[in-house]
């Protein structure tokens, strides 16, 4: 959802799928996570987070004004929300920055929940609205908190079966009741979450695709759908950077064989792509692009073998700074990988490392994954491209270009 006729389009949607027994698991609208994390930066750098608030307040408030008559009480919820958000700005003694995105960033999802819930009940979708951080308990890991399964899911099965509800993607709490996050693009994971502690059905995440494509529409000519698919090709699709599915959130689902549909919240009515435990697992050609990735080639400073005792440190350190390998590449004398880096630890990482290796760091690179190609073609993909790192298996290539 992005404006006041996205937020209607839900329910068009509702209309043509059905609402009784269901959990609507609710987004930030537009690029409201995006203005969020400024605000944090703008907290820390001591710079005027106040009026980013204020255009992120206005913005909802304008969306409500398009659904909503003046006097409806949704206005009063929002205005509480960014009362809460700087209220806890003004009070806050955290220097960690984790913890204060957690507290900040969640708000995204918790005000457009709420505007999507209000008119929903308004259009005879009767629902409930919850606050995820009182079902979804986690660690204290923040901006990227681990589910505690077994109170969850105790928390989770004790809500009554015959009632529709709206909540919260993306957000959960920990053992203090402080606001964690589950990592960006959260909000599928949390479906899944839902899905599995409740034995459901199915469970449908609505995208502005048609469904899980043979490639993003808008980097790649002459995609198509996948109508079928199977868990481990779409983990395998999703661990590769297919955005289209959440790595995290497909394993819950496996687990307990319920099927994953990705479907057009523009067309409804089409059939999109099931993900489930079939035998009809379309293997076709795929390609995947990462952009923002970092490579870097780490050698031995006597030209000794790259030892299990040094992978264990590189791998030790990556885990320290959370970033996360991409793809792995080693010889006799040097490691080569290609790393995501969503915290920004990347020079801090390289620092470390330089201590007791030689290294060679590239910025700004993509990694260019092709799943189910036939390997006898593969020319094709080189074209234009300056490779700085490829690596072929049974059906997939991958190269590092920049």
């Amino acid at each position: 959802m992005k404006d006041a006729e996205s937020v209607k389009n839900v329910a068009l949607v509702l209309e043509s799928q059905g609402f009784e027994h269901c959990i609507l698991i609710v987004s930030a609208m537009g690029k409201t996570t995006n203005a969020l994390e400024k605000v944090v930066a703008l907290y820390f750098q001591k710079g005027n987070y106040k009026q980013e608030i204020d255009i992120i307040k206005q913005n909802h408030i304008d969306i409500a004004k398009g659904i909503f008559c003046d006097q409806h009480s949704v206005f009063q919820e929002i205005a509480l929300f960014f009362d809460d958000l700087e209220a806890f700005l003004r009070r806050n003694k955290s220097p960690n920055y984790s913890f204060v995105y957690d507290q900040v960033v969640s708000s995204g999802e918790l005000i457009s929940s709420k505007i999507l819930s209000e008119y929903l009940n308004e259009k005879g979708f009767t629902n409930q609205w919850l606050d995820v951080r009182d079902f979804i308990k986690t660690d204290d890991a923040y901006q990227e908190a681990e589910v505690n399964w077994q109170q969850t899911e105790e928390l989770i099965r004790a809500l009554p079966e015959n009632a529709s509800y709206v909540t919260q993607g993306f957000i959960g709490s920990d053992a203090n009741n402080f606001t964690t996050t589950l990592g960006r693009e959260g909000s599928d994971y949390t479906a899944a979450v839902f899905a599995y502690c409740t034995d459901a059905e199915a469970m449908t995440i609505w995208k502005d695709v048609p469904g899980v494509m043979t490639g993003d529409p808008r980097k790649f000519e002459n995609v198509s759908l996948l109508s079928n698919i199977s868990y481990e090709e779409a983990i395998e699709m999703a661990y590769y950077g297919a955005s289209v599915i959440h790595p995290k959130t497909l394993q819950p689902l496996q687990q307990k064989n319920i099927p994953f549909f990705v479907k057009s919240f523009l067309k409804p009515e089409e059939k999109g792509t099931k993900i489930s435990l079939t035998a009809k697992n379309e293997l076709t050609e795929s390609y995947i692009l990462k952009n923002k990735q970092t490579l870097i080639r780490i050698a031995t400073r006597d030209f000794s073998f790259i030892a299990e005792d040094h992978i264990s440190h590189i791998f030790q350190l990556l885990n320290q700074s959370k970033i996360r390998v991409s793809l792995m590449q080693n010889s006799a004398i040097s490691l080569a990988l290609c790393l995501e880096d969503p915290f920004g630890n990347i020079d801090v990482f390289h620092a470390e490392l330089s201590r007791d290796f030689h290294t060679e760091l590239v910025k700004d690179v993509s990694l260019f994954t092709v799943r189910n190609t036939d390997l006898k073609d593969l020319h094709k993909f080189y074209k234009n491209k300056k490779v700085l790192l490829e690596q072929i298996s049974r059906n997939t290539l991958q190269m590092v270009t920049q």
